[in-house]
């Protein structure tokens, strides 16, 4: 069995910082891509940020310059940095990740909320 767990949500006001985290735990072997969605309410879930086990990174469009993905493969955990934030990201942030023979895991979310 192989769990997601996220932190560090929260509610901040525009232009603050929140560090969210997810850590993989259970039967793994090695974790390929870990990925951050967003779902904000009424909106379907999109794709913020993923990397792969080699440490390349890639962005929506939208948090480029603002946001910055990590990870950690000796703790299997993932980061996200979120900086310069705007009540537009006010959202359920999910951790996915790609795990070899175990197949993709959602966490069960964090929320943030950003006040204008």
């Amino acid at each position: 069995q192989v769990q997601l767990v996220e932190s560090g949500g929260g509610l901040v006001q525009a232009g603050g910082s929140l560090r969210l985290s997810c850590t993989a735990s259970g039967s793994i072997f090695f974790i390929n891509a870990m990925n951050w969605y967003r779902q904000a309410p009424g909106s379907q879930r999109d794709l913020v940020a993923t990397i792969t086990r080699g440490g390349s990174t890639n962005y929506a469009d939208s948090v480029k310059g603002r946001f910055t993905i990590s990870r950690d493969n000796a703790k299997n955990t993932v980061y996200l940095q979120m900086n310069s934030l705007k009540p537009e990201d006010t959202a359920v942030y999910y951790c996915h990740a790609d795990l070899a023979f175990r197949g993709v895991h959602w966490g069960q979310g964090t929320q943030v909320t950003v006040s204008s």
